[in-house]
């Protein structure tokens, strides 16, 4: 029979929610179980059966706990280390996306044609755009007007769309055939984090 832990009446509550819970991960809610069955006086051998883990697991989160109490459940799991030169590998990626075009004539960069240059995973370049709240495919326009009449002459329009009068027709003309508008009257405002291209109507 091994050593009985004992446990605050706040501890006891906390581990037996976690090891209720559904949204717990699994490994949590087996530590809390563990640590749970230790107090009850359970022994190592029979809480690594009923867990379906090896006695050292038990062991270790006896131990655990015994020197930091309910900090000592928590997962101490490096992670994966970062690779070496991969703030520089992420500044290019912005960078790119942001000021250099790509050579083929294309209006923007897809995250495949810049991994294929880059040479990293079409992934990295999709979570670099993320994170920097960069959508390079997305586009908006915009309208811009000095004509102090703007607003006025603009609800008229849509009014007619909204509630075109009675027994009337209502059409809209918005092209000339054969005329194209190949300059803006407005400037392109480029792609910036969190924000599309956006070019004047």
């Amino acid at each position: 029979m091994s050593e009985r832990i004992r446990l605050s009446p706040s501890e006891r509550k906390q581990l037996e929610e976690g090891a209720r819970s559904r949204k717990a991960k699994v490994e949590e809610a087996r530590r809390g179980r563990i640590i749970l069955g230790l107090a009850a006086g359970a022994g190592i051998r029979e809480l690594s059966r009923q867990e379906r883990c090896s006695v050292n697991t038990v062991r270790l989160w006896k131990e655990r706990f015994g020197a930091e109490r309910l900090a000592g459940l928590w997962s101490r799991h490096q992670g994966k280390p970062v690779p070496k030169g991969l703030a520089r590998l992420e500044a290019r990626i912005v960078d790119l996306t942001l000021n250099k075009p790509p050579p083929d004539g294309s209006t923007h960069w897809s995250s495949r044609k810049l991994a294929t240059r880059l040479g990293v995973s079409q992934s990295r370049v999709s979570r670099v755009w993320a994170r920097s709240g960069l959508q390079p495919h997305r586009l908006r326009r915009y309208m811009q007007s000095d004509d102090p009449h703007f607003e006025a002459k603009a609800a008229k329009v849509i009014g007619l769309y909204l509630r075109p009068p009675s027994h009337a027709a209502v059409f809209c003309v918005d092209e000339k055939s054969a005329i194209q508008a190949l300059d803006r009257l407005d400037p392109v405002l480029p792609l910036s984090p969190g924000r599309p291209e956006r070019y004047g109507f």
